[in-house]
């Protein structure tokens, strides 16, 4: 299950997300303050996908934890790109939870922390 491409594909998906940062959300990768000309975005997963909810000795869904970044030079930009993830997390049936806001060197940070539970793909054929 390819959770960090599902994920990519629905940030890229929103036209705002798409328009403010389109060829910078990245997976694991964290520009360097000196990079951030524009704004980033960074997918990290916080732990591998657990297995959960079963039935007749079977685990059915995934359960995963994720923290996804947004880096720019504006704090309203940051809030706002920010707050369409949560959006868009929200209808792939993550909840936000806590995650550190910082500002250094001219760059704001707000990562969140998403969990969330994905069926298993091969759920049909168990």
């Amino acid at each position: 299950m390819d959770v960090l491409g599902m994920i990519y594909n629905e940030l890229i998906a929103d036209p705002y997300i798409k328009e403010q940062a389109s060829g910078r959300i990245k997976y694991y990768e964290y520009p360097e303050t000196g990079n951030v000309t524009a704004p980033y975005i960074v997918i990290a997963p916080l732990d591998a996908p657990l297995p959960k909810d079963y039935a007749d000795n079977q685990w059915l869904t995934y359960d995963c934890l994720f923290q996804i970044d947004v880096w720019s030079k504006n704090r309203i930009l940051t809030e706002t790109i920010a707050d369409k993830i949560r959006d868009v997390m929200w209808k792939l049936n993550f909840a936000q939870s806590s995650g550190p806001k910082e500002y250094e060197d001219g760059i704001f940070r707000d990562a969140r922390r998403y969990r969330g539970k994905l069926y298993r793909e091969d759920f049909n054929n168990l």
